[in-house]
């Protein structure tokens, strides 16, 4: 089953409010994404040419900052996947530390390598893919 496109509006409320809590509390936030590890990530706009931070959940594996678009199982993907395509340069806020990254996104043979270990790690990573037509995204994040 197709999960809906989130409201745009509500999306971007919810994620300033996420974005706020963790910037208050040294990256920890409740709710959703209580006992997750959370990056925001700072994009640049794919069209507007503007910062856009987006608070993420995020894994290591084999010592890589992994970051995946699942979207919720949404068939679009997250906008911040455009504008790393469009600009792989962003800065990312991690706890209390800050820095900048080139992302990557993992080609179809390393993201296949990769899934199996994400899906140990995160449940509902397989029930999203599952859940959309589109190939879900992995990025990594490399710090510069």
């Amino acid at each position: 089953m197709t999960q809906p496109r989130p409201d745009d509006d509500a999306l971007k409320a919810f994620n300033e409010s996420i974005v706020d809590e963790f910037r208050a509390n040294d990256g920890k936030v409740g709710g959703p994404f209580e006992g997750n590890e959370l990056v925001l990530l700072t994009t640049t706009g794919a069209k507007s040419g503007q910062p856009r931070v987006s608070p993420l959940s995020f894994k290591r594996v084999d010592g890589r900052l992994l970051i995946i678009a699942g979207n919720g199982g949404a068939e679009d993907n997250p906008s911040w996947v455009y504008n790393l395509r469009a600009n792989p340069s962003a800065r990312i806020e991690l706890g209390t530390e800050s820095f900048e990254v080139t992302a990557r996104e993992l080609p179809p043979a390393e993201r296949d390598d990769i899934v199996p270990k994400l899906t140990a790690e995160i449940s509902a990573f397989a029930e999203f893919q599952a859940n959309t037509k589109r190939v879900i995204p992995i990025f990594e994040l490399q710090p510069v």
